[in-house]
């Protein structure tokens, strides 16, 4: 059992009432963590400390705020075992699932740490004579990450890694369902030295949620809010943002459409849709959630992908290696359930898989899905994905965007002139041709449109969502004045 610290102001704190809360193992029920259930002046006083540390942090050089988000990523890749029992206990992740979330953090701080000298403005000439006009980029002040379970360390190192290379000071808040995972990074980075208050840890009871992040986005000293996690929270942060007029960075949910056209290399198709639709158990906002097929090769490729689907190894990962892992809790369980009971009453046709009695779910396939089943709309957000079967190219885009989500996509297609037009026209931030939908890289603009929310984290899209522009001049010559 992990036993977590909160850290606010470069101490590790316990609540200030006592209070904790317990996340307990989705497999066995066994407590996996026990953690803080922060008060409200507990999240304001996290805050505080970010203000507090926030001008020294902005005016330090970007070599040493370089150095220090480097040395982070060497602390965090340190810890690649805690944080696999951490994942495996909380979340009942693979330690697959672990070590890449770990690897991609890890080049996220370096990524990070990379840009501290790219936060570059420009100078813009000016009608006025002897003007020097300028656009100066400039820290925004303290940013508000909230991070989810489901990749833990990528997204909560994402939430935090871009934005203090900006000069910005943090408060992550950790996800009710694996604060130790993310109570490893806290500790990672302040192990690198980064000086106290710049980055801060709180974690609450799932009850409390909502009034800690309307608490914490309310606080006036929060200038940006980055939030990952379901289209339905993520509206309700957007309502409070828009309240207090603070900018957000929203990654929501997805229904990741993968086209596989008559000509595409059925193999690299097979082996693409495979990752995308059941890395970490389909709990990926990029999973595959429609598989799109042209009617000519659907057999051909379905039988392949349902040969590939029913080898892939299931089970608990305290064990030993699995690629299938147990899903986050019980709820998931009884979604894929129904969304199976649903198409197969429709008319869909079970390939592999099939209902669970446990966490631990078989990767399953439903062919021949209609826009009538549940399935065809609904995210499944677990190991139940639907094929879709169209006639041309037209259809397959059709299909694609028939629906209200637009986070990542795939096209498989010999002709990369037809793949490119066809990318063109999906709905969707994020394009992959002869790849599969989940891929990130930290120094790419990820980032979704329509129901899979706005903004973008990563490279220089991301310096533009973390830090003010803003105009500044220096009047070098005498001016002349109408009056």
């Amino acid at each position: 059992m992990h036993q977590v610290s909160m850290l606010i102001g470069g101490e590790r704190v316990q609540a200030g009432n006592g209070a904790t809360f317990e996340r307990c193992n989705p497999l066995d029920g066994a407590t996996a963590s026990r953690a803080p259930a922060a008060t409200l002046e507990d999240a304001r006083r996290a805050v505080r400390a970010a203000s507090a540390a926030f001008a020294g942090w902005a005016a330090m050089g970007p070599t040493e705020r370089r150095y220090l988000l480097t040395r982070a990523a060497g602390a965090l890749e340190a810890r690649v075992d805690a944080f696999a029992a951490a994942m495996a206990a909380e979340t009942g992740a693979s330690r697959i699932w672990a070590d890449f979330n770990v690897h991609l953090a890890a080049e996220g701080l370096r990524e990070a740490a990379g840009l501290t000298t790219q936060i570059a403005g420009e100078v813009i000439p000016s009608d006025v004579p002897g003007s020097l006009a300028m656009a100066v980029r400039q820290p925004a002040g303290v940013v508000l990450g909230i991070a989810p379970w489901n990749a833990p360390v990528i997204l909560a190192v994402r939430a935090l890694a871009l934005p203090l290379a900006c000069g910005n000071t943090v408060v992550l808040k950790g996800s009710e369902l694996c604060p130790a995972t993310h109570g490893l990074i806290a500790e990672a980075l302040q192990e690198a030295g980064l000086p106290k208050g710049v980055v801060n840890f709180v974690t609450n009871a799932p009850a409390d949620a909502g009034m800690i992040v309307e608490a914490l986005i309310a606080e006036p000293a929060v200038r940006r809010v980055n939030f990952t996690g379901s289209t339905r929270v993520g509206k309700i942060i957007a309502a409070n943002c828009a309240t207090h007029l603070k900018p957000a960075v929203l990654e929501l949910g997805g229904k990741a459409p993968f086209i596989v056209l008559d000509d595409a290399d059925l193999d690299a198709a097979v082996n693409a849709a495979a990752f995308g639709a059941f890395a970490n158990s389909g709990q990926i906002c990029m999973s595959t959630e429609r598989i799109i097929a042209a009617s000519a090769i659907a057999d051909l490729f379905v039988e392949r992908l349902a040969a590939k689907a029913r080898a892939l190894p299931l089970g608990d990962p305290r064990k030993g290696p699995v690629v299938l892992g147990s899903v986050v809790d019980m709820t998931t369980v009884a979604r894929c359930n129904a969304l199976i009971d649903d198409a197969l009453a429709k008319g869909a046709r079970l390939v592999c898989g099939g209902k669970a009695e446990s966490t631990l779910m078989p990767a399953t396939l439903l062919d021949h899905v209609t826009p009538a089943m549940r399935i065809y709309t609904e995210e499944s957000f677990g190991p139940v994905k639907p094929i879709v079967r169209v006639k041309d190219d037209d259809e397959a885009v059709a299909c694609a965007n028939d629906n209200e989500y637009g986070l990542s996509s795939a096209v498989f297609s010999r002709d990369l002139a037809r793949a490119m037009q066809l990318a063109r026209r999906i709905e969707s931030g994020i394009c992959h041709i002869n790849g599969p939908t989940v891929h990130d890289e930290a120094q790419m603009p990820f980032g979704g449109v329509k129901s899979s929310g706005f903004g973008h984290f990563g490279g220089k899209a991301g310096i533009a969502e973390f830090t003010d522009l803003r105009w500044m001049t220096v009047q070098t010559t005498p001016r002349q004045y109408p009056f």
